[in-house]
């Protein structure tokens, strides 16, 4: 291990338990922080994780100031039920319509900032099972008490969840078989974060707003590099939570993500001056699957779009300087 990154993980990594509720409350001041789930097709899930922050970081104690819901184009029930549990549900297309739309998780979480107030903003999967408020009150810890770190990522253990049955340690294996590779192979300073991929994390708006989203599953890594390009090492946290329960995709699925992981990666090689790239990458994605007949062909585009900055938005520039005078 890199002594950097040795240091980094003694001095940036803690636990939730670390971060009372009481030691928190002390040091919100006048921060607003918003929580922010994006679901799409959640309705058995998002209720619960609402209502735990509602009830613990809302009514109990005044640390969260705002819950939104960004819904996805859900068929089910996802908004009904988040609405009833106490969230502010936004319809991930009614929000800046003007600049079209995009698929993908990290449209949700691109336009979650053009909808919520909070000076710190944790984002927090919506098919967890088993949450407790402890995911947020340990991602806004390091935020709230050192002003140098700027986004902190949660890590956890990741079960594989098969039948009845929890498979320990089976879990996040599009991180253990692509993204850590590549992370340790052209951000070896990266090395010490331990779920570069999880879906729970925070951030001051400050650098958020300055990012691009990528759209589709890479979002989460291309964040990462990015926080990192733009604001260096020390200005990243990452908080053990525990243990992290959520529904899995078949192999296909992953396949696909996998995907969108190495076109991102690749993206941030050319971007941050990594690589001198001779060609762009191909964005099909040819897997097989056997049917009766043999085996059945399937091909699919996994490309990556991108939302710029936004503060780039002006819609968004004007909303924050009105609310800022």
């Amino acid at each position: 291990m890199l002594p950097e990154v040795a240091s980094w993980l003694r001095r940036r990594t803690s636990a939730s338990d670390q971060w009372p509720l009481e030691t928190l409350l002390a040091a919100k001041g006048g921060t607003r922080i918003s929580v922010v789930l994006p679901a799409r097709d959640e309705e058995a899930t998002v209720g619960a994780i609402v209502a735990a922050i509602r009830e613990d970081l809302v009514e109990r104690a005044p640390l969260v100031d705002e819950i939104v819901v960004i819904d996805s184009r859900s068929t089910d029930r996802t908004a009904a039920v988040a609405a009833a549990a106490g969230a502010r549900v936004v319809a991930q297309d009614a929000v800046l319509p003007e600049h079209g739309r995009m698929s993908g998780k990290g449209e949700a979480l691109w336009k979650s900032l053009a909808v919520t107030a909070g000076d710190v903003i944790v984002f927090v999967d919506a098919d967890l099972r088993g949450f407790t408020s402890s995911y947020v009150t340990g991602l806004l810890g390091p935020l709230l008490t050192d002003p140098a770190v700027g986004y902190v990522k949660g890590c956890y253990d990741r079960p594989l969840v098969a039948g009845d049955r929890p498979i320990e340690g089976g879990g996040g294996r599009v991180t253990e078989l692509v993204a850590r590779p590549l992370i340790n192979l052209h951000w070896p300073l990266l090395a010490g974060v331990m779920q570069p991929l999880g879906g729970e994390y925070a951030g001051r708006r400050e650098l958020l707003e300055r990012l691009p989203f990528v759209t589709g599953y890479g979002v989460e890594l291309g964040l990462l590099l990015d926080v990192f390009q733009h604001a260096g090492l020390d200005a990243i946290a990452q908080v053990d939570l525990g243990r992290r329960v959520h529904s899995h995709q078949c192999t296909e699925a992953l396949g696909a993500m996998s995907g969108q992981i190495m076109l991102t990666a690749w993206s941030r090689l050319q971007r941050h001056g990594r690589m001198l790239p001779l060609e762009a990458p191909a964005t099909v994605l040819t897997q097989f699957r056997r049917g009766p007949g043999g085996h059945d062909v399937r091909v699919s585009d996994v490309g990556v779009g991108e939302r710029p900055p936004m503060i780039e938005i002006p819609e968004y520039a004007e909303s924050r300087r009105s609310l800022l005078s």
